[in-house]
C-alpha cells in the first residue's frame, strides 16, 4: 500500500515509516501537527508530541518526500479512552490534515504511527483512518521496549533527547544525548525506576536527526538551549529548543534505499493545510441511512434462553426458508433487524452484546455478509466497543435455517472490557471494523476466532493445518496477555474447527499438534483442570483457513486489577441461593447412564465461579444408549434418547459442581453427519428433546438455538 507517515520528529515515527518498508508498503507523503505559535515548544497534549517542531520542516529535504502541515487549533475536548468525533477536538486538527493529503494523493490506502504502548493514541489515530477509510499501521505496538530500542539503534537511527521527565534523567546532563549514548543509563534506570526505555510513559522525547531514511541529507544542530519546566528534586523537567540547524548533504545522496520511498521531482516541498474541519461523506452516509426495522421482514425465528442472571442468548434464523430466503444479504438484513428490535424492546442495544456468532450458508459470500453486519454493530452504537465475534460455515440451507444464523450473548448492564486493536501490527492480527479480537465480562473472557493469520501482513502463514494452528495458539496467548491473562493457565474451554477439507491424516495432525504444543505445556502453567476441548468440522472457515481457535478464559477481577490480595482462583462457592443436591437431581434418571459419564464427559470448573463442559456420543456410546438402531440411519427416536442421554450427563456434571440448569449461559448442539447437511432436518428434533428432559428435572424453562447437538454448557455462578 501506499503510506502517508505521521512523523513528530521523534525516533518511533521515523522507526515506524522502516518497520512499513520492511513489509512491502511505499511512504509517499508526510504529515505533521505543529502548535499555532513557532514560539511555543511543546503543548498540553497526550496526543502529540511537538518539542522540536522547529526541525520537522527539513525531513522533506532528508527524504525527498512532501511535507503536509497543519496547525493544531484543537484542544483536549474529549477525554475518555475511547474517541467519539468531538468539534473542536485536537483530534479533529489530524482528520483534517489526512483528509487534505487524501485529497491530493488518492491512491493512499495507510496512515504509519509510532504507537508502541499507548491506547489513548491509538484509538485515536484508528479512528481517525476509519472515518476516511484507510488503514492504520502501528507495526511497533505491543513489542518489547528494550528489543525495539536496540533494534532502532543497531538499523541507523540517530536520535537526540529533547525532552526528559523522569527519575534518573536530568535536563543538563542527558538532554541532546543520542540514544547509542544513553541506551546503557536507560536500560538502568529501567531496572531501578521501571521507566519505560522508549519513553512511552513520558519519561523522555527524541529529535530523530539521521537514519537510513534520510537518502538526501541528515540535519545538525548547531546551537540550542536548555529550558527548565520543573526544577524538581525527584524528576525534573527541560526541554531542548533549538536555536540554529542546517541540513548537511550526504555523499552520493542521488543513490537509493530502494522502491519504499517514492520520491518525485519538487516532491520534497511543504504545504500548510489550513480551512475548518468537513465530514466525509461516508460519515454523512451513515447517519442518513438507519438500518431497517424487522416489522418488514416476518418471515424470522427468534429463541430468547435466559438464566436469571446478567447474561443470556437471542438466535435468530429464518422461518419457512424453502419459501421465505431470498439469500444470504436479505436473510442477514431480517435476522440482524429482528435480534436488534428484540434487544431495543427490552431497553437495551448493540452495546449490551458480549458475543456474536455469525453462521453462514457459504463463505464465498463472507465479504458480503461483512458488509450487512457492519451497517447494523457500528462503532457509533457500541461506546463500549463492538462485540468479539467467530464466523464459520454451516450447512444451513439443508438443516432448514436459511442462509445466515446469528447467535449472540447479551448483558443485563454495561460493565464488559472490549479490546479492538484495528491497526495492523506485529503484535496480533488486526479486526478491521465490524467486531474485536476479545471482551471481558464477569471475569470471563471471550475471544473472537483466531486463524493463523501473519500479524503484519494479514495473510495465512505457510505449511498447512498444523503451521496455522500454532500461529492461532500465538496469536491468542498475545490477545491473553493484553488482558494479564494466558491461554495457558487460563483457558476454561477451547472451540477448535476444522475445515471440512482437510484429509484424514491432516485432522490428526491438527490433533496431534495441539497436544504438543498447548497441552503439554499446561502442566507447568496451571494447578487445576485442563480446559475442555472440542474439535468441530466446518464446510469452510474464513480466508480459507484450515483451522480457527476460540478459547474462553476465566479472568479473575483481582488479577486483572493488578491486586494480588485474593489471587487464588479454587475458592468456595459463595453463601445464599440453594443448589439441588446430587442425590435430589438424578434420582429422577435411569441408573444406566451414570457407568458412561466418565467415558463421553469432558469438565473444567472454577468452584462456584464457572464450569465448562462438553458431551461427546460416538457411535460406541450410541449403540449403548439404542442398541438396535442401525448407526448410519439414525430414527427420530434415537436421536431424542441421545438427547435425552445428554441432558442426564449435564445434569449430573451441574449438580456435582454446585450448580443448576437456572445457571446456565450457552447450551448448544451439534449434530455430526455426512459433509454437506445429511440428516439437516432432523437438527431441530435434538434440542427440542433436550428441551423436554430439562424441564422434567427442574421445571426451568429452555429455549436452545437449533445450531447443531450438545456442544458444550457453559454456566457462571
Amino acid at each position: 500500500m501506499e503510506v502517508v507517515a505521521l512523523v513528530s520528529g521523534g525516533k518511533d515515527s521515523c522507526f515506524s515509516m522502516m518497520r512499513c518498508l520492511d513489509y512491502g508498503h511505499k511512504v509517499v507523503a508526510l504529515a505533521n501537527l505543529v502548535p499555532l505559535d513557532d514560539a511555543v515548544d511543546e503543548l498540553d497534549s497526550y496526543m502529540y508530541q511537538t518539542v522540536g517542531h522547529q526541525i520537522v520542516v527539513c525531513y522533506a529535504k532528508c527524504m525527498g518526500l512532501p511535507l503536509f502541515r497543519r496547525r493544531i487549533s484543537g484542544s483536549t475536548r474529549d477525554h475518555a479512552l475511547k474517541y467519539s468525533v468531538t468539534a473542536g477536538d485536537e483530534v479533529e486538527d489530524m482528520f483534517a490534515l489526512l483528509s487534505e493529503v487524501k485529497r491530493r494523493i488518492p491512491s493512499i490506502g495507510a496512515v504509519s504511527s509510532g504507537a508502541i504502548a499507548s491506547d489513548y493514541q491509538r484509538l485515536r489515530v484508528e479512528s481517525v483512518c476509519s472515518r476516511l477509510g484507510l488503514v492504520s499501521l502501528a507495526y511497533m505496538w505491543r513489542q518489547d521496549q528494550t528489543l525495539l530500542l536496540e533494534e532502532m539503534i543497531r538499523r541507523g537511527i540517530v536520535a537526540i533527547t529533547v525532552k526528559v521527565a523522569a527519575m534518573g534523567l536530568k535536563p543538563s546532563v542527558h538532554l541532546g544525548k543520542e540514544l547509542a549514548e544513553l541506551k546503557s543509563h536507560l536500560l538502568q534506570m529501567n531496572e531501578s525506576f521501571g521507566i519505560n526505555v522508549c519513553g512511552e510513559g513520558g519519561e523522555y522525547e527524541t529529535l530523530t536527526l539521521d537514519c537510513p531514511l534520510f537518502r538526501n541529507a541528515r540535519i545538525v544542530l548547531d546551537d540550542f538551549e536548555v529550558i527548565l519546566h520543573s526544577a524538581d528534586s525527584i524528576a525534573s523537567v527541560g526541554i531542548l529548543h533549538p536555536l540554529a540547524f542546517h541540513v548537511e548533504p550526504k555523499p552520493g545522496s542521488s543513490s537509493s534505499i530502494g522502491d519504499g520511498v517514492i520520491a518525485q521531482e519538487n516532491s520534497s516541498c511543504l504545504y500548510e493545510v489550513n480551512g475548518a474541519i468537513a465530514h466525509t461523506d461516508a460519515e454523512d452516509k451513515q447517519t442518513l441511512n438507519p438500518t431497517p426495522t424487522y416489522d418488514a421482514y416476518p418471515n424470522t425465528n427468534l429463541h430468547i434462553s435466559k438464566t436469571g442472571k446478567s447474561l443470556f442468548s437471542i438466535g435468530c434464523w429464518i422461518e419457512e426458508p424453502s419459501s421465505a430466503s431470498q439469500g444470504m444479504k436479505a436473510d442477514l438484513v431480517k435476522v440482524l433487524s429482528r435480534i436488534e428490535n428484540q434487544l431495543k424492546d427490552g431497553g437495551l442495544s448493540w452495546a449490551n452484546v458480549v458475543y456474536v456468532h455469525l453462521y453462514i450458508s457459504s463463505m464465498k459470500e463472507f465479504g458480503l455478509a461483512n458488509e450487512v453486519y457492519v451497517s447494523f454493530i457500528t462503532e457509533q452504537k457500541c461506546h463500549l466497543g463492538v462485540p468479539s465475534r467467530s464466523t464459520i460455515e454451516l450447512p444451513l440451507v439443508q438443516a432448514g435455517l436459511g442462509h445466515a444464523y446469528v447467535e449472540v450473548l447479551v448483558s443485563n448492564d454495561l460493565v464488559k472490557r472490549v479490546l479492538h486493536v484495528q491497526s495492523i501490527s506485529c503484535w496480533a492480527p488486526s479486526c478491521i471494523g465490524p467486531y474485536s479480537q476479545a471482551t471481558l465480562y464477569g471475569e470471563i473472557l471471550y475471544m473472537a476466532g483466531q486463524l493463523g493469520l501473519d500479524p503484519p501482513t494479514m495473510k495465512l502463514c505457510p505449511g498447512g493445518a498444523t503451521a496455522q494452528l500454532e500461529l492461532a495458539l500465538r496469536n491468542s496467548e498475545a490477545v491473553a496477555n493484553a488482558f494479564k491473562s494466558s491461554i495457558f493457565s487460563s483457558a476454561i474451554h477451547f472451540l477448535v474447527y476444522c475445515s471440512a477439507h482437510l484429509t484424514s491424516t491432516e485432522k490428526e495432525a491438527v490433533e496431534q499438534k495441539l497436544q504438543n504444543s498447548y497441552i503439554a505445556h499446561l502442566d507447568s502453567a496451571r494447578s487445576g483442570s485442563y480446559p475442555t476441548i472440542l474439535y468441530v468440522l466446518a464446510p469452510d472457515l474464513p480466508k480459507g483457513a484450515c483451522v480457527e481457535i476460540k478459547p474462553i478464559l476465566y479472568v479473575p477481577a483481582d488479577d486483572y486489577n493488578d491486586n494480588d490480595d485474593d489471587g487464588d482462583i479454587t475458592r468456595e462457592p459463595e453463601a445464599g441461593g440453594s443448589k439441588p443436591s446430587p442425590s435430589k437431581v438424578l434420582s429422577e434418571w435411569s441408573a444406566q447412564y451414570s457407568a458412561l459419564h466418565d467415558s463421553c464427559c469432558l469438565v473444567n470448573t472454577v468452584a462456584g465461579k464457572i464450569c465448562s463442559a462438553v458431551v461427546s456420543v460416538t457411535n460406541d456410546i450410541a449403540s449403548k444408549i439404542c442398541p438396535s438402531t442401525e448407526q448410519s440411519h439414525p430414527s427420530k427416536e434415537h436421536l431424542k434418547a441421545i438427547a435425552r442421554f445428554c441432558a442426564f450427563q449435564l445434569a449430573k456434571t451441574l449438580a456435582d459442581n454446585g450448580f443448576s440448569w437456572d445457571d446456565v449461559t450457552d447450551a448448544e448442539v451439534l449434530l455430526f453427519g455426512e459433509a454437506g447437511g445429511g440428516s439437516g432436518r432432523d437438527v431441530p428434533r435434538v434440542p427440542r428433546g433436550l428441551r423436554r428432559a430439562r424441564r422434567s428435572r427442574r421445571g426451568a424453562r429452555l429455549q436452545p438455538h437449533p445450531s447443531l447437538g450438545v456442544r458444550s454448557l457453559r454456566v457462571d455462578g
